[in-house]
């Protein structure tokens, strides 16, 4: 009888072993510099609002409600800091229903933190600290998001006419013609543009952080105070992924709770599951959310960068059709 290899590893033992520095390096990193390292609960009561997630559910015996695995520790992460923790770290295991892919499991490692005090700037200055101790990268570029989109496209995505003009350069692209031609949404055309146009074309050798979100996907971040058009988030690009996505936090409960609301509208608009609001974090940020930066950054994808792995499921030791 013939039997399956399934039941070895996806990775090598020597990628394993790889890994294994890797974690101890970043955690190394954070010990240096005093940042507490924690450990949020995997499930929780509530699922993320985010139109672009979802969360894997399940239920407990004797609770008819279900419970979510976590596509971010950061929810728990914002009470812990709301109660006082200072800045903090978490490297551990997060969940997004999507499918298998070169860039994601949906089961994946993350490595998340927060810097009391910190702008998105100094976020930004210690991201490319870690980023050469622990693989040795080159210096960081940074390029504003609506520089980015006029240099590549011709297209200032800030503008009131920016669906048309989006529509008009991305008809031009292959294969997308017929797709734009009937999409009049400005944030599904600007993740088209950046997805298939923009982000092929960054320079894979040279770590580049990408700022000033437009203000219609700040997700969590502040809003410019010196420009209401754009977002004080930020996303950072290497080896042909996106690695980083980061923001300077909202810590109004108030402007939190419009945003969830908003998420739920657009989720309802797009026939897709309701999430009650995190009622945890609201109060939380109502207690009071220090000024804070913070940070995702996909560990798994650092390590491919790292070792030049084209699949993630070559630095897994069991991706999830091995699971």
């Amino acid at each position: 009888m013939q039997r399956s290899n399934a039941w070895q590893p996806s990775a090598t033992l020597e990628v394993v072993r790889q890994r294994a520095a890797l974690l101890a390096k970043v955690r190394a990193f954070f010990a240096a510099r005093d940042v507490l390292e924690v450990d949020t609960p995997v499930l929780s009561h509530h699922g993320v609002s985010d139109v672009h997630l979802e969360n894997l559910r399940t239920h407990l015996a004797g609770d008819p409600a279900p419970y979510f695995l976590q596509t971010s520790p950061e929810y728990a992460m914002k009470r812990l800091l709301a109660a006082g923790s200072g800045s903090i770290y978490q490297l551990g295991k997060v969940f997004r229903d999507d499918e298998q892919s070169p860039r994601h499991n949906p089961e994946f490692t993350l490595l998340e933190w927060y810097r009391v005090d910190y702008s998105a700037a100094d976020l930004m200055q210690e991201i490319a600290a870690l980023l050469q101790f622990t693989i040795a990268a080159p210096p960081t570029q940074t390029v504003r998001y609506q520089d980015l989109f006029i240099q590549q496209l011709g297209v200032d995505p800030l503008a009131d006419d920016a669906v048309v003009a989006l529509r008009q350069a991305l008809s031009k692209q292959p294969g997308l013609a017929e797709l734009v031609t009937r999409e009049n949404d400005r944030d599904t055309l600007l993740d088209l543009a950046m997805a298939t146009v923009i982000e092929p074309r960054l320079d894979a050798a040279t770590p580049t952080f990408v700022t000033e979100y437009p203000a219609s996907q700040a997700a969590l971040a502040q809003i410019n105070p010196n420009d209401s058009r754009v977002a004080q988030r930020f996303e950072l690009f290497y080896g042909g992924v996106e690695l980083v996505n980061g923001y300077q936090e909202l810590t109004d409960a108030a402007e939190q709770q419009q945003r969830f609301q908003r998420d739920r509208e657009q989720r309802k608009a797009l026939s897709k599951p309701d999430y009650p609001e995190d009622t945890r974090l609201l109060a939380a940020l109502e207690n009071g959310l220090p000024e804070c930066s913070g940070v995702a950054l996909g560990f798994d994808r650092l390590l491919m960068i790292h070792l030049n792995k084209s699949h993630i499921s070559e630095v897994l030791p069991f991706a999830i059709d091995r699971a």
